[in-house]
């Protein structure tokens, strides 16, 4: 009973050298960006999402003015 358990564990990290192995092989097939590309799309993404998040920060002020205005204080 033993052994078996110890088999299936031996298997399990012989499977798991085989699979990391494959791992390192692929990623060196991998066409990686050079740092200058990298910093250009990082500065497109944060700026992206600071637009997008003054923009939504714009409507929620808009929205929660109306809604204070002419909904919340009539009532």
């Amino acid at each position: 009973m033993a052994r078996k358990a110890v088999l299936k564990t031996m298997n399990f990290i012989k499977k798991a050298q085989i699979f990391l192995k494959e791992v390192y092989v692929e990623l060196k097939k991998v066409s990686w960006l050079s740092k200058k590309e990298l910093l250009k799309y990082t500065l497109i993404v944060i700026a992206f999402t600071l637009i997008a998040a003054a923009f939504l920060g714009g409507l929620d002020y808009i929205f929660s003015w109306f809604l204070k205005t002419f909904i919340v204080y009539r009532y």
